[in-house]
């Protein structure tokens, strides 16, 4: 995930006073994994896909 998409996942659950936990549980993956993608450590097909899952639940 970019770092500029990091910062927007980031952004977001601050607005909506969410915990990255409770983001990783709506996406269906653990919190260390959750944090992994959003850090870029992360990029593989399967990552792209809880991207776009990210990308929904959150709007952005």
């Amino acid at each position: 995930m970019p770092e500029d998409l990091g910062a927007e996942v980031r952004s977001e659950l601050f607005k909506r006073k969410m915990s990255q936990k409770k983001l990783a549980e709506m996406v269906g993956i653990s919190n260390a994994y959750l944090s992994d993608i959003i850090r870029g450590r992360k990029d593989g097909p399967k990552a792209q896909e809880h991207i776009k899952h990210i990308r929904k639940i959150l709007s952005i």
